[in-house]
């Protein structure tokens, strides 16, 4: 193992805190990751019937990030969970 591995996996559990943190930042990342997977099937698109123009097309992707901002607080596809561990183990918390 290297030096810095060793350290890092040597570290104390994260606090109560942190752990919490953490976790927001990888579900954070999985709504990112699943609002770019939402513009790339469509979602949001423009559509012919309404012509809303330039603000539909802006604000569209306002409502694609709460989409999945909404997907990766229930549960999402576990990439937030998978996240999570591997950053909990990062800083010593876990294997």
């Amino acid at each position: 193992m290297t030096e810095i591995a060793q350290s890092v996996a040597a570290g104390p559990p994260p606090t109560p805190e942190r752990t919490a943190q953490l976790r927001q930042v990888a579900q954070d990342l999985e709504a990112s990751f699943l609002a770019e997977m939402l513009r790339h099937a469509g979602a949001g698109a423009a559509r012919d019937t309404y012509g809303g123009g330039v603000g539909e097309e802006q604000f569209s992707s306002f409502l694609r990030n709460e989409q999945a901002r909404a997907m990766a607080q229930g549960g999402g596809i576990g990439l937030a969970e998978s996240l999570f561990q591997a950053l909990v183990a990062r800083e010593g918390g876990g294997p």
